[in-house]
C-alpha cells in the first residue's frame, strides 16, 4: 500500500493538486477534503495531476465526479491529467470518460485551458 500524498500547487489556470499513492475508501476522504478546501474564481481550471497515482477504487472515482461538481458550483472547471491507464479504463467503462476532461500532461490541460480565454 502507497501512502496517499497531495500536494497543492499554483498554476496560471489556477489550483492544482498533485496527487500520488494509492487513493482509495480509507484514503479518498482526504482528497475530497484537499479538493472542498479550494475555491476557484469563476473560469479557472481545478486541475488533478494524477502522474503519481498507483491505484485507484470506486472511492477515487467518487471523488473525481465530487471534485468537478464543485468546481462547477464555483464556476470553475475540473481537468485530470497524468490519468494512469487503468484509471482511464476504469473512467471509460463507466461513462465518466466523456464527462471529465482528461490530459497526458499537466501543462497540457494548463495551455488547453488558457488557450480558450
Amino acid at each position: 500500500m502507497n501512502h496517499l500524498t497531495i500536494a497543492p500547487v499554483d498554476a496560471d489556470s489556477g489550483p492544482v493538486l498533485e496527487v500520488g499513492g494509492d487513493l482509495d475508501y480509507a484514503t479518498a476522504p482526504t482528497l475530497r477534503a484537499a479538493v472542498t478546501a479550494l475555491a476557484p474564481a469563476a473560469g479557472q481550471l481545478l486541475l488533478l495531476d494524477l502522474g503519481g497515482l498507483t491505484f485507484c477504487d470506486s472511492s477515487g472515482i467518487a471523488v473525481f465526479v465530487a471534485a468537478r461538481n464543485h468546481a462547477a458550483a464555483h464556476g470553475a472547471e475540473l481537468a485530470l491529467a497524468a490519468v494512469p491507464p487503468q484509471t482511464v479504463r476504469v473512467l471509460g467503462v463507466t461513462g465518466l470518460a466523456q464527462v471529465l476532461s482528461m490530459y497526458d500532461h499537466a501543462d497540457s490541460a494548463v495551455a488547453a485551458h488558457l488557450s480558450r480565454r
